[in-house]
């Protein structure tokens, strides 16, 4: 989901809406593929074996993908590369546009939206402006000294934020 929260990607077969392009295309393929690895402790059945497997951990419990650095397990190892990443810092994923790096592909996407956005989330302390609401708020931070701002301490004035 978008820091907005617009889904502008909508399905045609159903009332599903995405926030990105690449989700819609997946969704799409469950309306077309055959579902036919079915899950033999409940009704449900996928078009994918992964889905399969994901969704058998539901019953189960188990996530056998144990990361060795801290106490979290996951269900699939794509899962946990991806999350060791956090631990090593590895950032395979470069913005063509600038210097910045990503551990996810999903916040480099983000992130390129802020090189086409119109940046209209202005501080209220300084003259930064923002496309984003989250970028925003985690700036405020650097005038406030606080780690989290709740949402009630957000006051959302036009296209501004303001800590209240």
């Amino acid at each position: 989901m978008t820091h907005t929260e617009e889904k502008p990607y909508q399905c045609n077969q159903c009332d599903n809406t995405f926030s990105l392009n690449c989700n819609l295309i997946q969704h799409l393929r469950t309306h077309t593929w055959k579902k036919s690895k079915q899950c033999n402790q409940c009704d449900k059945t996928f078009s994918l074996n992964g889905n399969l497997i994901r969704h058998l951990g539901t019953h189960t419990g188990k996530k056998p993908y144990q990361c060795n650095q801290c106490d979290k397990a996951f269900l699939q190892n794509s899962v946990l590369i991806t999350h060791i990443r956090t631990h090593i810092g590895e950032k395979p994923y470069q913005c063509n546009q600038c210097d910045n790096t990503f551990s996810l592909n999903y916040n480099l996407i983000q992130h390129l939206r802020t090189h086409t956005w119109k940046k209209s989330k202005q501080c209220n302390q300084c003259d930064k402006t923002f496309s984003l609401n989250g970028y925003l708020i985690r700036h405020l931070r650097t005038h406030t000294g606080r780690n989290h701002i709740s949402a009630t301490n957000v006051i959302r004035l036009s296209q501004r934020i303001i800590i209240s």
